[in-house]
């Protein structure tokens, strides 16, 4: 069955596998997700990821990280969705939680996280919330 949504059924694999206490969860490769993988391992909210193709289709696996026996993602959601996409420019980028999250924003430099796009002054689609 094809996905609408590509991007927001990796995220919530990562939020069910992260209630369930899950070492690491798998999901379907594409460019997208692990251009967003990267940035949430550069932020440090996830282990590590790596790319497994061992069937037909190849599978991201990603390493969740805790910290105290708690998740260290406490919230993960879509932002701009495939009924409504939300652009936002380098000024206007949201704030998560005052600066202790981030929102990983798709530019014309590729995935980055909200600090990065700010620093490089380019705006973009904003892709999803994390804290």
């Amino acid at each position: 069955m094809a996905l609408t949504d590509p991007l927001g059924d990796m995220l919530t694999r990562i939020r069910n596998g992260q209630q369930a206490k899950k070492d690491s969860v798998l999901s379907p490769a594409s460019k997208l997700r692990l251009h967003v993988l990267e940035v949430l391992q550069r932020e440090g909210y996830i282990r590590g990821f790596s790319e497994d193709a061992t069937g037909a289709h190849p599978q991201l696996r990603i390493e969740l990280k805790y910290f105290e026996g708690q998740p260290a993602i406490k919230h993960v959601a879509r932002v701009s969705k495939p009924g409504r996409r939300v652009y936002s420019g380098s000024k206007e980028l949201p704030v998560v939680r005052n600066g202790l999250g981030i929102t990983i924003v798709s530019t014309p430099k590729g995935v980055l996280s909200d600090a990065e796009a700010r620093a490089a002054n380019v705006g973009g689609e904003v892709l999803a919330e994390v804290f």
